[in-house]
């Protein structure tokens, strides 16, 4: 298959992949807390039920997928599976049976994200000039989710949206068999704990660098999912209409930065992109905290936060995922990339999300002011301080490897 054939059919895999997620994933605070009327702590344990399924996924990858079937087969598994608890999690309306639920379908989808990337990897023959082109149409697949949820069904407070995913995410299933043939890695009898966590990678943990970029990628995290869990219910007690789909102005700064981003490696390189993606998330959550007092520039301060998604999460995410794989060598690049996948989506994000859910409790006014039910500015300063607290941490004590080397791989 030739590169150009290969970029479209991932690319499509891509949109696919995120418009699954993006259905769900921003509106169903606003359905849990609105609808089913799900406290503020468990909100923030239903939106860690991605992180669990991130904690469990490497487990399932380095069981099953890196051994037995061929990455494409699994892919498509996997969606057909996370179709059918979409459509599932649509009927239930109990915390206590929705979560378990939510648990398994996410530990059916997280896994989906790893392996997409590491079966990108592959095949690109110039990873570092290729992934972010592809990547790039995870941003419209999300918008494109926006807009079908938001405008379309009006859904944000629906079940719908959960049936919207489902539908998806059978197509998802079916679509991942035309994809690359990219067969087990590991075909060996010698089975070890440390190849299925992908503990591994662990051995990177040993540069000061590596380690570094690592605490700080765990540490942002606890700030980055207050925007997730919290932003989506935000906008609606400020009483916007289509709320989700323009939130999805986020994903239109993502496809422009993505695009950018091979030009930001090429002459920042990682220490300064990586920086001023952290940058971003401190102003970010500082226009939100803003929003709230300036009632007269409120929009423009939201719009702004909602923009800047592009340099928060590609200078983060994505950039975080090819410095891994540059420092990873072929041995340990699966288990890096799952590595970094554990961090970013796994320990960070519970951690995270389970904070943001009890911030979200622990600032709900006694009184409702209009149709403003939460203390919002209390719950936009705690992450913006704690961002700037990481970026220092980042800037004083990471240090990029020089390397003259090219990435490209034959």
């Amino acid at each position: 298959m030739t590169q150009t054939k290969l970029k479209f059919r991932l690319s499509v895999f891509m949109f696919l992949q995120y418009f699954v997620w993006g259905a769900w994933y921003v509106s169903a605070a606003t359905y849990l807390s609105k609808t089913l009327e799900f406290g503020g702590g468990q909100i923030g344990l239903a939106y860690g039920a991605f992180a669990i399924g991130a904690m469990i996924s490497p487990f399932f990858v380095g069981l099953i997928a890196d051994r037995y079937f061929a990455s494409e087969k699994i892919l498509a598994f996997l969606g057909i599976t996370g179709g059918i608890l979409l459509f599932v999690l649509a009927r239930l309306t109990s915390f206590g049976s929705f979560y378990p639920v939510l648990i398994i379908y996410c530990a059916s989808y997280v896994p989906t994200l790893a392996l997409g990337t590491s079966l990108s990897l592959h095949h690109f023959t110039n990873p570092k000039r290729d992934l972010p082109f592809v990547k790039a149409f995870t941003a419209v697949g999300w918008i494109a989710s926006a807009m079908v949820v938001s405008i379309i069904f009006e859904a944000e407070q629906s079940a719908v949206q959960f049936q919207i995913a489902g539908v998806m995410s059978l197509i998802l299933g079916l679509y991942s068999l035309t994809l690359p043939h990219t067969p087990p890695k590991k075909t060996d009898n010698n089975l070890r704990l440390g190849e299925i966590l992908g503990l591994d990678a662990l051995a990177l943990m040993k540069k000061r660098s590596f380690a570094i970029f690592i605490i700080s990628m765990f540490l942002i995290c606890i700030p980055l999912y207050f925007y997730f869990v919290n932003m989506s219910i935000y906008v609606t007690e400020l009483e916007w209409k289509y709320p989700v789909a323009k939130m999805s102005l986020a994903q239109v700064s993502d496809v422009v930065f993505l695009l950018l981003l091979p030009l930001m490696l090429r002459y920042l390189g990682y220490r300064k992109t990586i920086f001023i993606g952290i940058l971003a998330w401190a102003v970010r959550y500082f226009l939100l905290a803003g929003s709230v007092d300036m009632i007269s520039m409120q929009t423009i301060f939201v719009y702004g936060a909602i923009l800047l998604h592009g340099v928060c999460y590609d200078f983060l995410f994505i950039t975080g995922q090819l410095y891994v794989d540059e420092e990873a060598n072929e041995k340990i690049r699966g288990a890096a990339q799952g590595f970094i996948a554990f961090i970013l989506w796994g320990v960070g994000a519970f951690v995270g999300t389970h904070l943001a859910g009890i911030s979200l409790a622990s600032h709900t006014l006694a009184e409702p002011v209009g149709s403003i039910t939460h203390d919002w500015q209390g719950v936009w300063v705690y992450p913006a301080w704690g961002s700037v607290a990481v970026l220092i941490v980042f800037l004083i004590f990471f240090k990029e490897k020089r390397k003259g080397e090219s990435t490209e791989r034959k």
